[in-house]
């Protein structure tokens, strides 16, 4: 396991140095759960705010373009896509993100930005029906591209567990 990249030799927080690395295409997908009671699930049609996931999925869009806003040491990158996914299971709302750039750094914090921001929403306009909403499962899928290794959540090799 290597160092934490954002502290330097005294111990303090510092945003890292990205310019010596390579632009190069960069990809990452996350995932949350949004659980709900069957009630909720039920009621979402007539939800009197508008349609929960349509809502939640810009707003994760809008959220992961505010990455570097909401996370200290986050760099402002030019999102070249983002992608939020927003599907009702029996249990809850199922939500997929991809975030794509072509920098020197990786997108992970902006799709994890963008699905955990969606999940709030999505709490936000079910919340008059059950303040007992819980989220969960929250956790970067996949990253690709940059100088380290792809990364699959739940593979042998990942370092998840």
């Amino acid at each position: 396991m290597g160092k934490l990249s954002h502290f330097d030799e005294h111990g303090q927080a510092h945003m890292v140095d990205v310019s010596a690395k390579a632009a190069t295409r960069r990809e990452a997908r996350a995932y949350a759960f949004v659980a709900l009671s069957p009630a909720v699930i039920e009621a979402l049609p007539e939800n009197p705010k508008g349609d929960p996931l349509e809502v939640a999925r810009f707003a994760g869009i809008q959220a992961a373009k505010k990455t570097s806003d909401l996370i200290p040491m986050c760099h402002p990158l030019p999102l070249s896509f983002i992608d939020v996914s927003c599907r009702v299971l029996d249990n809850g709302i199922e939500i997929v993100t991809t975030a794509a750039t072509i920098s020197g750094t990786g997108v992970e914090m902006e799709a994890l930005t963008a699905a955990s921001v969606a999940a709030l929403t999505i709490y936000d306009m079910c919340k008059a029906l059950d303040k007992g909403i819980v989220i969960r499962e929250l956790r970067l899928e996949s990253k690709t591209g940059g100088k380290s290794r792809d990364f699959h959540f739940g593979q042998p090799e990942s370092s998840d567990r």
